[in-house]
């Protein structure tokens, strides 16, 4: 009973044949070969796995990948441009807003929606906006610093 979807993913078109219970996730890492989206928890607790759907953050391990078909998705691999980070990537470089790197993917792709439907959070925005995204390494402030660059830096572009 498989089913072939159509999706769009950093801007390439893709048609695969799936499992119908096949997870996003799965879909991304294993058919597409993009790596980037990490799988942590596999029931949507730390976020490791956030990809934009449609332009809005949806952690690819809560979905199925035939939910996508017909849609656009981003994932971590599609936030560089011609080789330079993207502003939200730039920040976190700049700001130490990773050290493992683990739950990096998932909360830039968590930061790049928030910064889009909000270009200048305050703190408080910021920790409801990342709260879906765990991170064991940093505490955090690195992140929200990190934020805060990435909203001045996208301001100025």
């Amino acid at each position: 009973m498989e089913k072939t979807i159509r999706v769009k993913v950093n801007g390439r078109e893709y048609e695969r044949v799936v499992e119908p219970r096949l997870l996003l996730v799965h879909f991304l890492r294993e058919d597409l070969e993009l790596t980037g989206t990490h799988i942590g928890c596999e029931t949507t607790v730390c976020g490791a796995c956030t990809v934009l759907l449609e332009g809005r953050s949806v952690k690819a391990c809560s979905i199925f990948a035939v939910q996508a078909d017909g849609k656009e998705i981003t994932t971590i691999e599609g936030m560089a441009s011609h080789g330079d980070m993207h502003a939200v990537q730039e920040a976190f470089w700049n700001e130490h807003g990773l050290q493992c790197g683990f739950c990096t993917p998932g909360m830039i792709m968590s930061v790049e929606q928030l910064l889009n439907d909000n270009a200048n959070p305050t703190k408080d925005e910021i920790r409801h906006g990342i709260e879906g995204n765990l991170c064991r390494c940093t505490g955090y402030q690195h992140i929200i610093n990190a934020v805060e660059a990435a909203a001045k830096a996208k301001a100025g572009a």
